[in-house]
């Protein structure tokens, strides 16, 4: 294979692709006709507890959105920041997410929760 390196957009460009298939696999999963509420709970944990990130996938999400808002401080050429600011308002919509993800899983399935 020969050719241009690849750059930092076509290796998000790529991730992000990875990451569409992966969001539409576990929302196929989740039409199944056959889904039953303690799967559903079990899933719904799933997304807040399997990952490297400390509760899950909304917080993995605003360290990106806020890792962004950091960069883009830096880089707004008038610091008037209408790029950051927005960015960092973008990270907030993930705040009770998580929870409420919890409280929906114990809704479903009390006895599965291990807290």
């Amino acid at each position: 294979m020969t050719g241009r390196p690849r750059t930092r957009l076509d290796r998000v460009c790529a991730s992000l692709g990875i990451a569409q298939l992966a969001l539409q696999q576990i929302e196929d999963d989740l039409s199944a006709d056959d889904l039953d509420a303690p799967e559903l709970a079990a899933i719904l944990r799933e997304l807040q507890e399997d990952i490297d990130v400390p509760g899950g996938l909304f917080p993995a999400l605003a360290q990106l959105v806020t890792t962004a808002a950091r960069r883009a401080e830096q880089l707004e050429p008038y610091r008037d920041g209408v790029a950051s600011r927005s960015l960092h308002e973008a990270a907030l919509i993930t705040d009770n997410a998580g929870q409420r993800m919890t409280w929906a899983a114990r809704a479903l399935e009390p006895q599965g929760d291990d807290t």
